[in-house]
């Protein structure tokens, strides 16, 4: 007689309270797709995130700004979960669209702590802009649209680099705070500072 709380394996077959004549290599394989499920999570939409994230992050670090590859990508990972979790406690007594305002919150303080009073500006507003859309874009990828986006990171970026060329390309656009603040740097800079050291975004 088999007791009721012991796994036997016989001929192949798996015996007990988990699965009465279950394969046991059925039932091996089982526990494995087990480890890699992240439900309510998607391994698609984490995988959006990161590629947003990245493109942003990339553009980002690349100019020698705040908010990187790796803060990019922490910062719309996370609003992603809290998204997508909050969608797991959804009940009659529970609102998850709360969470959205929270998270806008939230992300208000992050992008409060890059700006910056230097020389009578503000500077950093761009990476604290970026922080923003970073953190739509992980509520996008919450309520479902992943590969969306990943369209909007990448519009972001044609903005960042296309207005940023734009400024360089023609005089009319250098005017107001930018330009202002670009000439009293270039006053008080030391002489062989990289341009990134005098940009105010």
């Amino acid at each position: 007689m088999i007791r009721p709380h012991k796994q036997v394996r016989a001929q192949g077959v798996c015996v007990g309270p988990e699965g009465m004549g279950r394969p046991y290599a059925a039932r091996r394989t089982g526990s494995c797709m087990d480890l890699l499920t992240i439900s309510p999570l998607s391994w698609e939409a984490l995988l959006c995130c990161f590629l947003a994230a990245f493109i942003i992050g990339l553009e980002r670090q690349l100019q020698g700004k705040p908010v990187g590859v790796r803060t990019s990508s922490l910062i719309c990972i996370g609003t992603y979960i809290f998204i997508a979790m909050s969608a797991s406690v959804f009940n009659e007594a529970t609102d998850p669209s709360r969470i959205v305002g929270q998270v806008i919150t939230g992300i208000g303080f992050l992008g409060a702590g890059v700006m910056l009073a230097k020389n009578g500006s503000v500077v950093g507003v761009t990476s604290a802009s970026a922080i923003w859309i970073l953190a739509a874009i992980g509520v996008i990828v919450g309520l479902g649209h992943p590969w969306l986006g990943v369209k909007v990171a990448v519009l972001t970026v044609v903005i960042l680099v296309g207005v940023n060329r734009l400024e360089n390309t023609f005089e009319f656009m250098q005017r107001g705070v930018h330009h202002k603040l670009k000439k009293r740097q270039g006053a008080q800079a030391p002489k062989g500072a990289s341009p990134a050291e005098q940009s105010s975004e």
